[in-house]
């Protein structure tokens, strides 16, 4: 190496911006401006007027950006699901590093693979009039137990139980958890609507209203409550159903074949219970108007009491109104116990709530039950002994009989049994010709014998 000679410079490396901002040049000048097809997926609509979406198609998908969507050519068309074609410029979004096309305008080229389903599938459950007002329960105004079909794991479950406790910390809620999302979880959704239809049957306790939904997602993400076993399950169930799918924004099958839809879970929680703070104003409201409407009426009939003794009356007034005064009293007293006894009565409703609640818990139900199988198994061992015992003792007797009656007991006292050749017992001498053969059984063994005349 010579001592004297320059060393070479490093080579300069590039930024990360710099990479980025010389690839986003190569891609917005190579491709630029181009058509592109695919099927919409994970819309996500900003309050900014910005939309988001991925564009997919069956080996791919992209990202999207449409900036001021509303106003933008076809935006109209844009959903979950729908197969679009999209005139938009190749880019790369430098904060991500990540490759996205931003959409200029759009147009339908026809549903998607999805969309085409539930629209399918739409039509020929209203036709069939699954969807009918007429056919819709009612939701009680008071529940006390409601029922959930949802994941045990998601936002879904915690916000249900959040607004429950919050307005309506006495009602029970009976959580039936399945899969929400991937392959069958539309039958494990269909089955627990059924199974909760008819508690009796599998032990559950029996429930007032039944919420069945999940937190939002994309169209693929919800579409195990657009499958038509979830929808006939929730036609078929005997109990009121609140379906609560997603968000505001997000329909499916569940929604139209249900009593009610809610547009999220938490809103169904609501719409399931009523708020007990407002139920508690309202009481106080009608307990101070009440007061009120009393204290006045007692006020005024003091008041014309008192004129009668200003006026004609007043020399006798007083002896005059000593019986409505007595009245007047009388139902001062009854007025305050009556309100007493409407106050026990309460308590006592309260306390038979209460009570009520912890005889249908499972952990009592299962108790009953096993005090009931103990029962059963120990009258079933007794009756089973008894049966025995009896049956041997009869074996006894039938053995007896036959010792006394059957042919060894003859046998005994001095007489025998005469066959012929075939087995068969000679009754009469008529019966035997000469030569023939014959067998006598004796009590001690048997010999035979040949007729001679």
């Amino acid at each position: 190496m010579d001592l004297f000679s320059k060393p070479r410079p490093e080579p300069k490396a590039l930024s990360v911006t710099q990479l980025l901002r010389r690839m986003k040049n190569v891609l917005e000048s190579g491709v630029g401006e181009v058509w592109v097809e695919g099927e919409i997926s994970n819309l996500k609509k900003q309050a900014s007027g910005h939309w988001y979406f991925s564009l997919k198609d069956d080996g791919a998908q992209i990202q999207c950006a449409m900036f001021g969507a509303r106003r933008k050519p076809g935006a109209e068309v844009m959903e979950d699901g729908v197969k679009i074609r999209a005139f938009a410029e190749a880019t790369v979004y430098e904060a991500r590093g990540t490759l996205q096309i931003i959409v200029q305008k759009v147009e339908k080229s026809g549903a998607g693979d999805l969309q085409a389903r539930f629209e399918a599938l739409k039509r020929k459950l209203a036709e069939e009039g699954l969807f009918d007002a007429a056919r819709k329960k009612p939701i009680p105004k008071f529940p006390r137990v409601v029922g959930i079909v949802t994941s045990d794991t998601g936002a879904a479950i915690r916000d249900i139980l959040n607004v429950l406790e919050r307005r309506a910390p006495w009602v029970q809620p009976v959580l039936f958890p399945v899969r929400v999302q991937g392959r069958g979880a539309e039958r494990e959704i269909a089955e627990a609507i059924r199974k909760m239809g008819e508690p009796e049957k599998y032990g559950y306790p029996r429930c007032d209203v039944l919420i069945v939904g999940r937190g939002g997602g994309s169209l693929e993400d919800l579409w195990n409550f657009n499958e038509e076993v979830v929808a006939r399950a929730i036609a078929a169930c005997p109990l009121p159903v609140i379906s609560a799918v997603g968000h505001e924004i997000d329909f499916t099958i569940a929604d139209f074949v249900a009593d009610l839809r809610a547009p999220t879970p938490s809103a169904a929680a609501e719409l399931a219970v009523p708020d007990g703070a407002e139920l508690a104003m309202k009481l106080a409201q009608a307990r101070r108007r009440l007061s009120r409407i009393t204290a006045e009426r007692l006020l005024s009939a003091e008041r014309f009491l008192a004129g009668l003794k200003r006026g004609a009356l007043r020399r006798d007034g007083e002896s005059l109104l000593r019986e409505p005064v007595m009245r007047l009293d009388g139902l001062r007293t009854r007025l305050r116990s009556a309100a007493l006894q409407g106050l026990r009565t309460a308590a006592m409703r309260y306390t038979e709530a209460k009570n009520t609640h912890r005889t249908i818990h499972p952990a009592k139900v299962l108790e009953r039950r096993q005090e009931k199988l103990e029962m059963l198994r120990a009258r079933l061992e007794r009756l089973g002994g008894d049966g025995v015992a009896h049956h041997s003792r009869r074996l006894d007797v039938l053995r007896g009989l036959l010792r006394a009656l059957g042919p060894e007991s003859a046998f005994q006292r001095g007489f025998s049994i005469t066959l012929d050749e075939k087995g068969k017992v000679v009754r009469s001498a008529k019966e035997l010709a000469p030569g023939d053969v014959l067998r006598t059984k004796f009590a001690d063994g048997e010999v035979a014998s040949r007729v001679e005349k």
